[in-house]
């Protein structure tokens, strides 16, 4: 693996562990270009464009997920394309004030996958992959 890999590699862990533990954008920036946009296809993420507003969604998230948690199930490098991608298993309960609705006491387990493209060793987009249906119904939000 390359010098250039390598970074890209640890930036992407360190950038995943900031935001999936709800550190928010100005844990994550650090991590990032500060234009970088986000991308997914699922509803409640939508209309979301930029990676600032998807850092500080999964922080709100966790307020009313207290013990939102993941556990990491692969991470992957494609040097050729200067991307890193990462699956993960998200967990937890909606037992926090805040949110869609009031606190519902139920948990999901969610399968989402991070594909993060690098420019000069800092993210520039994120793609997220995840069925969000599946976890709306298992949270009782939908």
């Amino acid at each position: 693996m390359s010098t250039t890999a390598a970074t890209i590699t640890d930036t992407a862990q360190a950038f995943f562990d900031a935001c999936d533990r709800g550190k928010g954008w100005e844990a994550c920036s650090a991590y990032c270009l500060a234009d970088a946009t986000f991308a997914v296809q699922a509803e409640p993420l939508a209309d979301m464009t930029t990676l600032k507003d998807y850092a500080d969604w999964m922080k709100a998230l966790l307020v009313f997920v207290p013990d939102g948690s993941y556990e990491t199930k692969a991470l992957a490098l494609d040097e050729e394309r200067n991307s890193v991608c990462v699956f993960a298993v998200f967990s937890g309960t909606h037992s926090g004030e805040g949110g869609p609705m009031p606190p519902t006491g139920k948990s999901t387990r969610s399968d989402y996958v991070y594909v993060m493209d690098f420019e000069d060793g800092k993210i520039k987009h994120m793609t997220k992959i995840w069925n969000a249906g599946w976890a709306m119904k298992e949270l009782g939000w939908a």
